[in-house]
């Protein structure tokens, strides 16, 4: 299941050969946020990592598999009836089959998560 378009969809994008910065806006009604939770949505951790993955994709245009996550925090709730766009940016770097990854999630209100991790291409 691709999360682009679905849970999420991209405003703003741009990059080159070593970064992307993506503006997107999430879809408070979708039905991830009718368990997670009812009254309170609440965008899970898996699902922000998993966002940083298909902006990833999108703009590689190419599948890739994460294969280890040196660092993830989640520093802030991410309400998508309250965060109305979030703005992920990424610095990428590959050496062989592997793509080293930094990315950060925020808007004007502060920094929702951060993390380092490493992909296979």
């Amino acid at each position: 299941m691709t999360l682009i378009n679905d849970l999420f969809e991209i405003m703003e994008n741009s990059g080159n050969e070593s970064s992307l910065t993506a503006t997107i806006k999430l879809h408070p009604g979708h039905i991830i946020y009718k368990g997670h939770f009812p009254g309170h949505p609440v965008t899970p951790g898996v699902i922000q990592v998993q966002i940083v993955q298909e902006l990833l994709e999108n703009q590689l245009k190419r599948k890739l598999n994460l294969i280890e996550m040196p660092d993830c925090k989640f520093l802030k709730v991410l309400n998508p009836a309250e965060v109305k766009q979030l703005t992920v940016s990424i610095e990428y770097a590959g050496k062989d089959d592997l793509l080293n990854v930094k990315a950060i999630g925020k808007n004007d209100s502060g920094i929702f998560f951060k993390l380092s991790a490493v992909y296979h291409k």
